[in-house]
């Protein structure tokens, strides 16, 4: 009880935010209900038929629908997986940099890209992988044809993963290095005394030090599973890499905004944040029966 009367203003502190997130995060679910109805804008929520089912099995039997949703893994899993594993590689290598202005210069020039929007960072890469951008000059230069890098689905995928895993690497770099000095020094200074090289002191120090941290990433991560990236495809992409680069995020708008079927967009949505919460939930549980690692 006198804990509570403590804490009592704390959790009055907390009401403003609480009530924010009931009404941006919780109050648009009501829309889910979309999902169940062949919905018409004029008739609301509360006239528009209720059709069960029928939308999610509409969905599922359309010829694009497992095109897109392999493409959505696809892409959300090598971005996952490269988002995780190449900031982690320069989070290593910067922390073995002496010079610290260099290496506060470096870790600069690789977090710049974050803070662009894909606004205007996809603006840059269409010009620079553009029939006549600065890439296909280089390629011309040495007497090699020019390549429709943005037209073909072959290049167009491994464009859109590397310009997102080069864009939030710095991020997901500073938090590793982060834990990275976190870790006790006199732990590395007594391998250093048994005769440990660096090799080994990052296989048996650093790495299980920041494993807390690396397992939090990937759980976030995958919940995200599902998204690819629909802010940055949307603007790269056209109607020829349909075939190669339409996710779920994409496949939605189209459903929605194009085609005006606004009840099947709706199952889709939900389709994906049920897969989401599954796999949260299993990363969660995993971690924690593996690693007893909890975040609540």
């Amino acid at each position: 009880m006198k804990s509570l009367k403590k804490e009592f203003p704390l959790h009055i502190m907390l009401i403003p935010g609480v009530i924010v997130t009931l009404i941006y995060a919780y109050g648009p679910m009501a829309g889910l209900v979309m999902a169940f109805q062949q919905f018409e804008p004029l008739s609301g929520f509360f006239k528009s038929d209720f059709v069960g089912l029928d939308n999610f099995r509409y969905v599922f039997n359309l010829p694009d629908f497992k095109q897109v949703l392999w493409n959505t893994l696809l892409i959300a899993v090598i971005k996952m997986v490269l988002s995780l594993l190449v900031p982690l590689i320069l989070a290593l290598l910067l922390n073995e940099i002496t010079k610290k202005w260099f290496s506060g210069f470096v870790q600069s020039a690789i977090f710049l890209p974050f803070f662009l929007s894909w606004t205007v960072l996809g603006g840059v890469i269409i010009e620079l992988f553009s029939l006549n951008g600065p890439i296909n000059g280089l390629i011309s230069s040495i007497g090699l044809e020019p390549i429709m890098f943005m037209l073909d689905n072959s290049w167009f995928r491994g464009i859109v993963i590397g310009s997102d895993v080069w864009k939030g690497m710095g991020y997901n770099m500073i938090i590793m290095l982060a834990a990275i000095t976190g870790i006790n020094g006199t732990l590395y200074e007594a391998a250093e005394v048994d005769g440990a090289g660096k090799w080994k002191q990052m296989l048996n120090i650093t790495l299980p030090g920041i494993a807390p941290i690396i397992i939090l990433l990937s759980v976030l991560g995958l919940g995200g599973i599902l998204n690819a990236g629909f802010e940055q495809i949307l603007i790269m992409y056209n109607p020829t890499v349909y075939a190669g680069a339409d996710i779920i995020d994409t496949f939605v708008y189209r459903l929605g905004m194009f085609s005006q079927q606004f009840g099947p967009a709706a199952a889709v949505g939900l389709f994906k944040s049920i897969i989401s919460l599954f796999m949260v939930s299993t990363t969660y549980y995993a971690a924690y029966k593996f690693n007893n690692y909890r975040i609540f």
